[in-house]
């Protein structure tokens, strides 16, 4: 089944956003229920770094990863390479990001044996929501070269 391009790109977009959104919206959850306590406000530095990721993922083009168009400023004098870095780097944060979360929920929640895991288990759902969020709204959409 195919869509056409303006409908795919509406439904990537809309999908990455709820997405994005639900995975923020756990952890301001679990910050009004249950407070420094119990979720160490250290640990937002995750969804910080999964923010950061999802920028970075989405701000080099297809273009610009194929060497089709010519690179933005932003990369200065890397061009092509510089982009692809950028976009690498991306998606490497966001998957270190998860298996970060993933130490944290076992380290923090379960081995000690804490009653209540939801905290644990929300900071790692937000991470990999949006790195899912990332990867729907890089790999969903289709663009087109404009010359």
């Amino acid at each position: 089944m195919t869509l056409k391009r303006g409908l795919q790109n509406v439904i990537a977009s809309v999908l990455a956003g709820l997405f994005f959104f639900l995975g923020w919206w756990l952890i301001i959850d679990v910050v009004a229920v249950y407070g420094p306590y119990v979720f160490n406000p250290a640990f937002h530095v995750f969804g910080i770094m999964g923010t950061i990721s999802f920028f970075m993922i989405n701000s080099v083009s297809f273009g610009e990863l194929r060497g089709d168009v010519y690179v933005r400023v932003c990369f200065g004098c890397f061009g092509l390479m510089g982009a692809r870095i950028i976009f690498r780097v991306g998606l490497l944060l966001g998957v270190i990001n998860i298996i970060a979360c993933c130490g944290i929920l076992i380290a923090n929640y379960i081995i000690p044996g804490v009653d209540n895991l939801y905290p644990g288990i929300a900071l790692f759902l937000q991470n990999i929501l949006i790195l899912l969020a990332s990867l729907i709204f890089r790999f969903g959409r289709s663009e087109v070269i404009r010359i």
